[in-house]
């Protein structure tokens, strides 16, 4: 009987044993990074989602609120395990595909007058049976944990609405999509439906954004919204100002490489939404709010332009701000994300910028981007809010040449510009249409340029003698030079036309017109253009936002301006001559006058301010001016 009896013993009291839960799949974090789990990596395991997301826009204006196209990919265990994750979130006009070809305004004609007509451009095609969105970061962040959400936005794929290109309806509609991530907002299984999915079974709430180009303006603008939940974005070139990309201190500038771009054509680029609606939303934005709006006529600001700048939503953003940048990218210009990391800076709100001698694009590292991730999506700290705020890759490659690993670590700096950088004040002297000198005392003289587009600003930066510009330079560098900031141009100047474009390059000597970067060369520091004819709105430089309008210009009259360059941060070896270039219109960038406008510059009146680190003394030791004119 004990016999028998023990296994019924040993067997109740097994059985009274409460059975232990396997271990649930969670992130693994390793020098303050999320790394890749092998459960997470099983492809098979993904659970994906399509669906669309309500918000209270109705950009097209048929009386429904608009629907955002959106799908996930997440880990199987946040349905087998109840696992919670944070999410890598993107959004973009591209997704669906975009135009074959351009339309360009032609850039030939003169200043001031209306621009010829521009052709039509063929729109791309509608796919409205797409399911999948995109597949851009899930193989990164889904096996380390994340959940990755796509978002089309309004007007292009199988989202609802118009492009607005800037506007509010395209800031807005990614607030929503997180939103319904945090349970504040409706999604649906299809475009019409009324059969709802949620989110927050899977969802943590937090989310973080991280895009290039357009892709890296939307983070941007959607961190404007103040929407909670979206804990840190990763802007990389991002566009922050229309007029600043399309237009430059009451001028109409191109952006480089897309010479007569503007609004309208970056609207016919992306408008890939449901072709049933383009004709009202043609209507009502590119042939509407765009062609009253945009101006090529003057190039002035106005409110159509104030309506597409992120600069005054900043007082709104709760998220951490992680800005990268090429400092050759003249697509997209370094100052738009120099001008929303100064004005955050200013504002106490987290932010920092990640610089390079590039062009368009280039992410911060990797382990950069894991770093902030991972602190303010899962929590772990790993020190990133005691890093540098700055870091600069001071490297310039050699084009063609690929980098060697390791050699273009960045500099961390505590700020931009760089500490002891101090702006020094140099003035021309001598024939600019030779070689003039910069000195730090002026002369009394008029120095003239003809105007003719047909010669490059690599063409006239190599001449000798041109009297199509203006070259000042100084001696050559005996020592390293080192630029951090934003150079500044005042100037006085007279012109025989109404009109006039005004063009500045900052360069180093022999000239090297090698192409560096996006519309870059190795021999270009940086860049400035204006129009004369805002003189009253250009008094100070910084910021261009002004909404006095320009004048036509009274021939022979002289006008004082000041207009800043494009930012910079820039090492200048030895055995270079640091030279500015004075010129009319610049022809990879400006409208194309015939030939025939002249310029006369007042040198007493003119000053370049160059932010060097050291100042004065370390131009001065670098052997880089005359004591005397």
């Amino acid at each position: 009987m004990r016999i028998a009896f023990v296994p019924l013993l040993v067997a109740s009291t097994l059985a009274a044993q409460p059975s232990q839960p396997p271990a649930k799949t969670g992130p693994i974090f390793q020098n303050g990074m999320a790394q890749i789990v092998p459960a997470f990596q099983d492809t098979a395991q993904w659970i994906r989602q399509n669906l669309w997301v309500e918000t209270d826009i109705d950009s097209d204006q048929d009386g429904r609120r608009d629907r955002v196209h959106v799908d996930v990919t997440r880990p199987g265990q946040t349905a087998s395990e109840g696992l919670k994750v944070p999410v890598i979130y993107s959004s973009s006009p591209y997704f669906a595909g975009t135009a074959r070809d351009f339309s360009m305004w032609d850039v030939r004609q003169e200043l001031g007058v209306e621009s010829p007509k521009r052709a039509p451009m063929n729109g791309p095609a509608y796919n409205g049976g797409r399911t999948r969105i995109s597949n851009a970061l899930v193989n990164t962040w889904v096996p380390r944990g994340f959940a990755v959400v796509h978002s089309e936005a309004t007007g292009t794929g199988r989202s609802q609405g118009c492009p607005t290109v800037g506007d509010t309806p395209e800031r807005m509609a990614m607030k929503f999509v997180i939103d319904w991530l945090n349970g504040r907002a409706k999604g649906y299984t299809s475009l019409t439906g009324m059969e709802e999915v949620r989110a927050t079974s899977w969802s943590t709430g937090k989310v973080g954004m991280i895009g290039t180009s357009y892709e890296g303006t939307l983070p941007l603008a959607a961190a404007t919204t103040g929407v909670d939940g979206l804990e840190v974005v990763i802007p990389v070139a991002p566009n922050t100002s229309y007029y600043h990309y399309y237009r430059s201190n009451g001028l109409v500038r191109s952006p480089g490489g897309y010479l007569g771009e503007d609004v309208d054509v970056l609207y016919d680029f992306v408008a890939s939404g449901d072709t049933t609606v383009r004709a009202t939303c043609d209507r009502l934005w590119k042939n509407g709010a765009f062609a009253k709006g945009q101006d090529r006529a003057t190039g002035d600001y106005n409110e159509f332009w104030a309506a597409r700048d992120l600069l005054p939503h900043l007082k709104n953003v709760k998220a951490a701000v992680l800005l990268g940048h090429g400092l050759n990218d003249y697509n997209v210009m370094p100052s738009h994300s120099v001008r929303i990391y100064e004005a955050l800076r200013a504002m106490g709100k987290p932010a920092s910028l990640f610089l390079h001698q590039g062009g368009h694009g280039g992410n911060p590292p990797a382990d950069m981007v894991n770093r902030w991730f991972t602190h303010y999506l899962y929590g772990i700290e790993n020190g990133v809010k005691s890093d540098p705020t700055l870091h600069v890759v001071e490297n310039i490659p050699t084009p063609g040449v690929p980098p060697v690993r390791g050699s273009f670590s960045p500099v961390g700096y505590p700020a931009f510009p760089a500490p002891g950088s101090a702006p020094v004040v140099l003035r021309p002297t001598g024939d600019g249409n030779g070689i003039g000198t910069l000195a730090t005392a002026g002369v009394t003289a008029i120095d003239t340029i003809g105007d003719d587009v047909a010669f490059s600003g690599s063409a006239l930066a190599s001449s000798a003698q041109s009297a199509r510009r203006l070259l000042y330079a100084t001696p050559v560098l005996r020592d390293t030079l080192r630029i951090s900031g934003t150079p500044r141009i005042t100037i006085r100047v007279a012109a025989n036309k109404p009109a006039a474009n005004l063009s500045v390059w900052l360069v180093t000597l022999p000239y090297d017109s090698t192409r560096l970067g996006s519309q870059g060369h190795v021999g270009v520091v940086t860049r400035g253009w204006a129009d004369p004819g805002n003189y009253k709105s250009l008094s100070r430089g910084g910021d261009y936002n002004s909404l006095q309008p320009g004048e036509p210009l009274v021939p022979g009259q002289y006008y004082d301006l000041t207009f800043d360059l494009e930012p910079d941060h820039q090492v200048i070896p030895p055995g270079k001559q640091l030279a500015v270039m004075v010129m009319s219109s610049d022809r990879e960038f400006t409208l194309w006058p015939q030939p025939g406008t002249q310029l006369m510059v007042d040198l007493s009146r003119t000053t370049f301010t160059i932010p060097v680190v050291g100042g004065l003394d370390a131009l001065a030791k670098a052997g880089g001016f005359p004591t005397v004119p």
